[in-house]
């Protein structure tokens, strides 16, 4: 796949004085307790690093004899539950899992396994794939023929070759693609794919030139899309808010304003509600109004 691993944009952030035993022990208290304390589930587990959650996991279990994730399925539900467990998932079985129950629902869920496929670094591909079972040159202008000939000047789209471009440049080559194609043929290479192709081919090459041009304004266009209309996808915002929180969340804010006028803080205070809303707004980290 062909994004790049962002700089460290999170809105998550490792804490400084963590103190693995207190945080477990915490977590021990507000579950075990007269009632759930949802407060300091949410507190605690959005205000950890992915790395540190584990290491709480870990120590919850030694100090409790229990699994953290089957404890907060037992007393939490719905949509929050979902957030709690992703947060508590190692990101690498989290995402295999989310590609897992894609390919079993009723038809392929495309546009979640093109969401991950696209908009993930080859790094984390290869910790998911391990789970599931050099900067820019000129070599760039090889490629630049071949598309232009597979698409405009062919009668009929040749697609492994597009594929073939689309997955094996580097992110610095497939930008510098993108500038050239448009010089050759007179339109952009993503009005090029949707004119010559259809259904999940199409819509993975365009999301594929959408994240080589920025990974974080394709995503705030999920998110965006997850929100809008009626009924929320709650997995799209989940999966999203929960896997870029430590990478890019703060890109993916100032692009989600940039493209739709409001900000992200405001979308999930208008499309969700009660601990879910909170938990979600703390993994946006900020309001940008």
């Amino acid at each position: 796949c062909v994004s790049v691993q962002s700089a460290m944009r999170g809105s998550v952030k490792p804490k400084a004085d963590f103190n693995v035993k207190e945080d477990a022990m915490a977590l021990s208290k507000a579950i075990k307790g007269l009632g759930t304390d949802e407060k300091t589930l949410i507190q605690v587990l959005t205000h950890r690093s992915s790395d540190q959650r584990q290491l709480i996991c870990k120590a919850y279990q030694e100090a409790t004899g229990k699994m953290l994730v089957k404890d907060l399925k037992g007393e939490t539900s719905g949509n929050f539950t979902d957030l709690l467990v992703a947060l508590v998932t190692p990101p690498a079985v989290y995402h295999c899992q989310q590609v897992r129950k894609a390919l079993k629902g009723v038809g392929t869920e495309n546009s979640v396994l093109i969401e991950i496929f696209a908009s993930t670094s080859n790094k984390k591909i290869k910790e998911l794939s391990d789970a599931y079972s050099k900067g820019s040159n000129l070599s760039y202008l090889i490629g630049l023929p071949i598309l232009y000939n597979a698409g405009e000047k062919k009668l009929g789209t040749d697609e492994s070759k597009f594929i073939d471009i689309l997955c094996h440049r580097s992110i610095p080559q497939l930008r510098q693609t993108l500038v050239e194609y448009n010089t050759i043929s007179g339109r952009s290479l993503q009005e090029s794919i949707e004119r010559e192709m259809s259904g999940s081919l199409e819509l993975l090459l365009v999301a594929i030139v959408k994240c080589v041009q920025s990974v974080p304004a394709y995503l705030a266009e999920r998110l965006h899309k997850s929100m809008k209309g009626v009924g929320t996808d709650e997995g799209t915002l989940n999966r999203i808010m929960v896997s870029r929180s430590e990478i890019d969340m703060l890109d993916i804010r100032s692009e989600f304003k940039k493209l739709y006028n409001y900000s992200l803080h405001s979308a999930i205070q208008s499309d969700t509600q009660g601990d879910y809303e909170k938990a979600l707004i703390n993994l946006c980290g900020g309001d940008d109004a």
